[in-house]
């Protein structure tokens, strides 16, 4: 299992560095032609929302991004340091219903209704930690580059 970690300062300008990442380490890891635009779009749309989550609360910790490569998938965590509602379990909130949550900002509900549109496979978790936003895609078999 193969994994990058990126940090960056959270400013609008380093999502493009971070959407540039994620599609060339998911074309190494085998994810088809086909999806590398969701993936693109899908890690801007949950990056831009950690970084407004911070900017938004006066936070200067670094928004994270960790992309993992296994066997059969490909998945990239986004994380923000902003302290969710649930306090402290790790509240686990199925994409698109965590749009939904009537006390949720609208932009959030948008970044996250979009981020759901795109990605199949995701999950949004909150703690009294900070969030993260979940994504996987299938990888095609025997897709190894030298």
């Amino acid at each position: 299992m193969a994994t990058v970690e990126l940090r960056f300062s959270a400013q609008p300008e380093h999502v493009r560095t971070a959407r540039l990442v994620a599609a060339a380490v998911a074309r190494r890891a085998g994810v088809e032609e086909a999806a590398l635009d969701e993936v693109r779009l899908a890690v801007g749309e949950a990056c831009s929302r950690a970084v407004g989550l911070h900017l938004s609360n006066g936070l200067t910790a670094p928004v994270r991004v960790v992309l993992t490569e296994e066997e059969k998938s490909f998945s990239i965590e986004v994380g923000d340091e902003v302290p969710g509602p649930g306090g402290g379990s790790g509240d686990t909130v199925p994409g698109l219903d965590a749009a939904l949550d009537p006390d949720a900002d609208t932009e959030d509900e948008m970044g996250l209704a979009v981020i759901s549109g795109l990605v199949d496979d995701v999950e949004v978790t909150t703690s009294e930690r900070g969030g993260t936003i979940r994504m996987s895609w299938p990888v095609s078999a025997g897709s190894e580059l030298p």
